[in-house]
Formats: C-alpha cells, sequence, structure tokens
C-alpha cells in the first residue's frame, strides 16, 4: 500500500532531522543563525513540527492542536533535548497517522486547499515530505556552519 511506503518516508526523514539536532553542541548552537540567515535550526524544527501536526494529525489523524505559525518562527531558546522530543512525538504521530490512509483516502482530495489548489492527499503528502527535506538541508547546513563538523551518518530505509 502507498501510504506504508510514504510512512517509512516521513519516519526516516524526521529520524534524519532529530539526529541533526543530536549532533548540534548544545541548545544556543540549535539558535544560532548565520550572516543572512534569519532562521535557526530551532526554529525550523518548531515550523516542522507545527507543519506536520497541522497537515497530517489535525487534517488526515483528526488528532486535535491549534497551529499558531507565527509563534513557530518568535518562539527562541527551547532546549535542545526539547527540541528532539518534539520531533520525536512528531515521527510517531506521522507514523501512526500515514498506515491508515487507503489508496482510496490518498487519490481523494485534501480536506483544504494548499497554495489555492485542491490536491490530492497523495500530492499534498508528497508536497509535505519536499517542504520536510527543504527544511532538514537548511537545518544540516547551520549545523555544519555552527560547529564547523561536516557531514553525520543519517538514517536511511
Amino acid at each position: 500500500m502507498r501510504s506504508t511506503d510514504l510512512a517509512a518516508l516521513y519516519f526516516r526523514d524526521l529520524t534524519r532531522v532529530v539526529q541533526e539536532l543530536q549532533a548540534f553542541p548544545d541548545t544556543a548552537a540549535c539558535w544560532a543563525t548565520a550572516p543572512g540567515v534569519t532562521n535557526a535550526a530551532g526554529t525550523l524544527a518548531l515550523h516542522l513540527e507545527g507543519n506536520l501536526r497541522e497537515y497530517i494529525g489535525r487534517q488526515l489523524g483528526r488528532i486535535p492542536f491549534t497551529r499558531d505559525r507565527p509563534r513557530e518562527f518568535s518562539d527562541r531558546g527551547i532546549a535542545q533535548p526539547e527540541l528532539i522530543s518534539r520531533i520525536e512525538r512528531v515521527r510517531s504521530m506521522t507514523d501512526s497517522v500515514l498506515p491508515q490512509l487507503s489508496d482510496e483516502a490518498l487519490d481523494a482530495a485534501f480536506p483544504e486547499p494548499l497554495f489555492d489548489a485542491m490536491l490530492s492527499t497523495w500530492m499534498t503528502l508528497i508536497h509535505l515530505n519536499g517542504h520536510l527535506n527543504y527544511h532538514l538541508g537548511q537545518i544540516d547546513y547551520l549545523r555544519r556552519l555552527s560547529t564547523g563538523n561536516g557531514a553525520i551518518a543519517l538514517a536511511s530505509l
């Protein structure tokens, strides 16, 4: 079933976010930025949490959640272990919601429009995974810039 494949990708990629956050030396480094960069790794982690809780948890899994998107970008200084825990909880949530989606549910329209267009749930989940990976790459580069360290070994399928 396609939903189990999607669940595996989300599990892998959220595990990679956790691994990146763990590779920062401390909380301060998670909140450091570079010249010309406004979002810290911590900010990106909070944004990924809000995004996935909204679109996968609330919209598809019917898990109660009230998103505060501006706060995703304004909160600062949340401890590194708490950021990691939040992403681990989102990973657990996606791993419980996604495999339950039937092929018919994936082909159906997503509950609300994205970018002023009605997309299938399948296309929305592909879009959300691309969004996740975009920010994963940003977190990786912020970690490299703040620590001077190179690539780390990341989870695979």
